[in-house]
């Protein structure tokens, strides 16, 4: 079972052919083409190389799946006695790939 452990948008994912994730937004349309350079750790199956920090020479490929915004949250500041309320939504921005290849060099 080959997997990696790849670095993109302050976060880390595992990683394996064939999964599709969701990460922090990425410029691209659907259907193109993405490839992370930054993998801190890749296992053939055998045996597992660890970066220092990121393996050399090892690239993961994927596709973009689609372009979305997660579900809203809400935030609300609030101050007893003192007439103080603020509500305010967020969504996030994500990006869904599919992952095809695992190269670790």
């Amino acid at each position: 079972m080959t997997y990696a452990i790849i670095r993109t948008g302050g976060k880390q994912f595992r990683v394996e052919p064939g999964s599709t994730l969701r990460i922090p937004s990425l410029p691209g349309e659907a259907g193109a083409a993405i490839e992370f350079n930054e993998i801190l750790l890749g296992s053939d199956g055998k045996a597992s190389r660890v970066g220092v920090p990121t393996l050399s020479g090892a690239k993961v490929t994927g596709e973009i799946v689609k372009q979305g915004r997660g579900d809203k949250i809400i935030v609300f500041k609030f101050k007893r006695r003192k007439n103080y309320a603020r509500k305010q939504g967020h969504r996030q921005g994500f990006t869904e790939v599919r992952i095809k290849d695992i190269t670790l060099g």
